[in-house]
């Protein structure tokens, strides 16, 4: 009876742990570290095409993709939609739907309140790029979104949301300062 006894302990609680190790196992994985969203390729080829760039594999499609949405949307200071946006809310827009972080409302309160500095040769996608207007040297009057490749996507005054480049003569005379916003 003693060994009866034994015996049947001995299968029931290796069956057990063998079914809750099973269980186990196949809930970790099912598990992800990391969540990226898939973007089908005509979506990042319609990106790519508005862009006038390539997108690679390591880039952020997020990025991106949202980035090329808000071509040709025209200026309105202010604005913070498709319909019409300044500098700040563009940078604002993007920043609250690729990296879900609400940044503040104005070019300076970013430049001073949401990042820290990083030189021009640093900079990294997503990085914010501050500019002067030439007669307040030391207060940030334009923002922009760098993207790669020395290009950024910012709202012009006269021309709307576009893709400029930081070597072009205006922008260089002008250049303040890139920032990486803090985690």
């Amino acid at each position: 009876m003693k060994t009866e006894l034994l015996m049947h302990y001995n299968t029931y609680i290796p069956g057990r742990l063998l079914i809750m190790g099973a269980f186990i196992t196949l809930l970790l994985s099912s598990c992800r570290t990391t969540r990226t969203p898939h973007y089908n390729f005509q979506e990042l080829a319609r990106a790519a095409i508005r862009l006038e760039m390539d997108i690679d594999e390591k880039d952020n499609h997020a990025l991106y993709v949202e980035s090329s949405k808000w071509l040709g949307v025209p200026y309105r200071y202010g604005g913070t939609s498709k319909r019409g946006t300044d500098c700040s809310g563009l940078t604002y827009s993007i920043y609250k739907k690729v990296y879900h972080k609400k940044l503040q409302r104005s070019s300076e309160d970013q430049r001073t309140e949401d990042c820290r500095k990083v030189t021009k040769r640093n900079l990294k996608e997503g990085d914010l790029v501050f500019f002067h207007n030439g007669k307040k040297k030391r207060k940030a009057s334009h923002v922009g979104i760098y993207l790669k490749e020395g290009k950024f996507i910012h709202a012009s005054s006269s021309q709307g949301v576009i893709v400029s480049a930081l070597d072009e003569p205006y922008y260089r005379r002008c250049w303040m300062q890139g920032g990486r916003i803090s985690d």
